[in-house]
């Protein structure tokens, strides 16, 4: 069932991200030939007005076939001959609508939640050296770790992993001021649990609160927040060299973890939760990913009409979208190639596992 229902969420961010460009396509007077949700060949289809509605059989993708979109045409309703302000509109619609969602989700994710934890300490452990006179205090709402804004509690402990070291610089609110405490000495220790166990932190609480109304909503922007940031720290990491191809995941790989942590989870509710807080990162992370400047996502799309827009005011000759349609299909073939490794990889790990 989880594995189905994150096939479900796949389909459904990809279905609202066409419905984004047929939206605004409609809206700005271009023809949108079919809209189609999956591809394959079809197993249903309706001819209204002039745009073929369709549902194909292979639960994957979908697309919005606007006329003119790759190649020359002499429809004055074709997306070439529409006003480039208007273009640029349904190029970045999808990605609109898949941010859309992705609040959303978070919304519905978080309004269960009967308290938030805030990033301000509570309370100290016998033994801390964390907190002391020269560094936290009680009190202290911690507001960035290393230069990154800290939108909730658990990106404290996050950031402090990834950027490793035992010295972090921590700024935070004190008594109405912000502080900055450079080179701070983050070491963990050993502390007894209350179950008599022993384990290694940093020996310091956090302040829970009861949540509102507007906590909640505020905690389902703020998740947004965080997600936008991992994808650029994400992207960091790759063209650093911290992170390789063996940590990149595509929808196999995705679909297994959001497998595991739904079995993870005490109840049906808590699993549904869980995959629909995935459900909501995704949507942010393809709204993110999709504006990329590549050959083929709709972020190379939009710098292709800004050049070709530019080109065309200064030379006054119009270019042959043919040969930006020849840059985005060699794109497309290097974008296929890699999820096609990376899909291997993800079957080879979920079969190992």
């Amino acid at each position: 069932m989880s594995i189905l229902f994150a096939i479900l969420i796949f389909s459904v961010l990809i279905f609202v991200h066409e419905l984004g460009h047929f939206l605004a396509a409609k809206a700005s007077g271009v023809r949108v030939n079919e809209f189609s949700m999956f591809m394959g060949p079809a197993i249903y289809k309706k001819q209204v007005g002039e745009t073929l509605y369709a549902i194909r059989c292979i639960p994957l993708g979908g697309y919005c076939a606007m006329e003119g979109e790759d190649e020359a045409s002499d429809d004055p309703r074709s997306f070439q001959s529409a006003a480039w302000w208007k273009r640029l509109i349904i190029l970045v619609a999808g990605a609109a609508m898949n941010f859309i969602i992705g609040v959303l989700i978070f919304v519905i994710v978080f309004m269960p939640m009967e308290q938030v934890v805030l990033p301000v300490i509570s309370y100290a452990e016998e033994g801390c050296t964390v907190v002391r006179e020269d560094g936290l205090h009680v009190g202290d709402e911690i507001l960035e770790v290393d230069g990154e804004k800290i939108y909730i509690q658990s990106n404290i402990s996050t950031l402090l992993y990834l950027n490793g070291g035992d010295t972090h610089d921590i700024l935070v609110l004190r008594d109405g001021e912000k502080v900055l405490l450079d080179d701070l000495v983050m070491e963990k220790h050993s502390f007894t649990d209350p179950d008599g166990t022993t384990s290694e932190r940093y020996g310091f609480s956090f302040t829970e609160k009861d949540a509102t109304f507007l906590d909640k909503l505020s905690y389902a922007w703020n998740n947004t927040l965080d997600s936008l940031r991992n994808v650029r720290l994400s992207l960091q990491m790759l063209l650093t060299g911290k992170a390789g191809l063996k940590d990149l995941s595509g929808p196999v790989g995705i679909v297994d973890m959001m497998s595991d942590v739904a079995t993870a989870s005490p109840t049906w509710v808590d699993a549904l939760l869980n995959m629909l807080w995935f459900g909501g990162f995704l949507a942010v992370n393809l709204a993110v990913m999709n504006l990329l400047p590549i050959p083929a996502l709709d972020g190379g799309r939009v710098v292709a009409l800004l050049l070709t827009t530019t080109v065309e005011a200064v030379t006054k000759k119009k270019i042959d979208p043919k040969y930006e349609g020849y840059v985005h299909g060699a794109g497309m073939v290097l974008l296929l190639g890699l999820m096609a490794i990376v899909m291997f990889k993800d079957i080879i790990f979920v079969f190992k596992g």
